[in-house]
């Protein structure tokens, strides 16, 4: 009977042992997780970490947070930075087109010019008196200026022929044009080949295109035409002949 006590009281101790230690493994802090030693976190490292840590995301949270101050300032500046200034001229700016003040035209008979006895073709140059740089282009208008006054002139019949394009003039330059008439035939009064009468003209009105018109008068006499019809090139920085 001792001994079978004995066993009972052996097992009883047994039995308390193992609650003992089975209440001890269920207070915070104890084993629960293997060490560092074995590669796996303490079950409170994470906890406490996350705890410990300003701005460190929590389990399960988003990595994708709201920038760090360095980062929105960074950020913040580029676009001024990348900005042009609004002020700064525009690249490859064109001069204006030069204003009637700023021309002085003069005209002169044609080396080249059609066979007759009329004026045949005029050169009309017009020079650039102003202190800046400025455009002429395209074709002029023609008209006749009965005795010299702006009250009679009769609109000429306009054929361009040539290609437009911007002429810069720098201040005394210059640039032509070239008027080639219908021309007169014949001695005296002479005659027109379309049977019309020929008309004489003491001046021409000159009219460019955004530039104003200018009234011209040959050096050397009177435009003597037919039909009222001029072939006319386009404003031209060479001097034509």
């Amino acid at each position: 009977m001792r001994y079978v006590n004995g066993m009972r009281g052996s097992a009883v101790a047994v039995v308390v042992a193992s609650a003992a230690l089975a209440v001890a493994g269920c207070q915070p802090g104890g084993g629960g997780a293997d060490t560092a030693d074995g590669g796996v976190t303490p079950s409170g490292a994470v906890s406490s970490a996350a705890s410990s840590t300003p701005g460190a995301p929590k389990p399960g949270s988003s990595a994708s947070g709201p920038s760090t101050p360095s980062a929105s300032r960074s950020g913040s500046s580029s676009p001024a930075a990348s900005a042009p200034p609004s002020s700064a001229p525009a690249p490859g700016g064109s001069a204006a087109a030069c204003s009637a003040g700023s021309l002085k035209a003069t005209a002169r008979q044609a080396a080249v010019r059609p066979a007759g006895t009329g004026t045949g073709a005029a050169v009309v140059e017009f020079t650039n008196v102003s202190g800046r740089t400025c455009v002429l282009k395209g074709h002029p208008t023609v008209a006749g200026a009965g005795n010299g006054s702006p009250e009679m002139n009769v609109p000429l019949t306009i054929k361009p022929t040539g290609a437009a394009a911007p002429v810069k003039v720098a201040p005394g330059g210059k640039a032509w044009v070239k008027l080639t008439f219908v021309q007169v035939q014949g001695e005296g009064d002479g005659y027109c080949v379309s049977g019309s009468a020929p008309v004489v003209y003491p001046t021409m009105v000159v009219r460019l295109p955004g530039s104003g018109a200018h009234q011209v008068a040959l050096d050397d006499g009177q435009f003597a035409e037919c039909d009222d019809t001029v072939t006319v090139t386009a404003l031209s920085a060479i001097r034509p002949s």
